[in-house]
């Protein structure tokens, strides 16, 4: 059955992309791009709004990429890596330059709490970004991950 097994489903992924899109639109924002990646950091759905920059593509995936890969949302890389730069400068060349530390990229959990994907928004500003995704975890009945663990 979809969303039973460990990895988001097309149709869940296919339904946050859809919900952050419209989110988006519907509060006149940038022209947007949406980026769903499974648990293993592999894209299942991605869309780019009419007039989305072509980097978008990339940048969204950098963003859910990275919230995968710390097992936080991206949000918590920015005041991290203020803190501890050269951490995170050594983080960008140990991943490959797939991970960018700038809100927009929220890991999605299904109840009761395990990590099923993460998407990626980019396009507008990053804490709109962030409320895009929000509302496209929420939009599939899902849970955006935003708690910061400590440290």
């Amino acid at each position: 059955m979809p969303g039973d097994a460990w990895a988001i489903s097309l149709a869940q992924a296919s339904t946050v992309v859809d919900g952050a899109l419209r989110h988006g639109e519907e509060r006149g924002m940038a022209p947007l791009t949406v980026v769903v990646l499974d648990p293993g950091g592999y894209v299942v759905a991605a869309k780019r709004s009419d007039g989305s920059a072509i980097m978008r593509v990339d940048v969204a995936i950098a963003k859910a990429w990275g919230a995968l890969a710390m097992g936080w949302p991206a949000h918590e890389h920015v005041a991290r890596a203020g803190r501890m730069p050269e951490f995170f400068a050594a983080l960008g060349t140990l991943s490959g330059g797939r991970m960018l530390p700038v809100a927009g990229g929220v890991p999605i959990r299904r109840p009761p709490g395990s990590v099923i994907g993460a998407v990626g928004v980019s396009g507008d500003t990053s804490e709109n970004d962030e409320a895009c995704a929000v509302a496209g975890i929420e939009a599939a009945g899902l849970t955006a991950w935003l708690d910061v663990p400590a440290g």
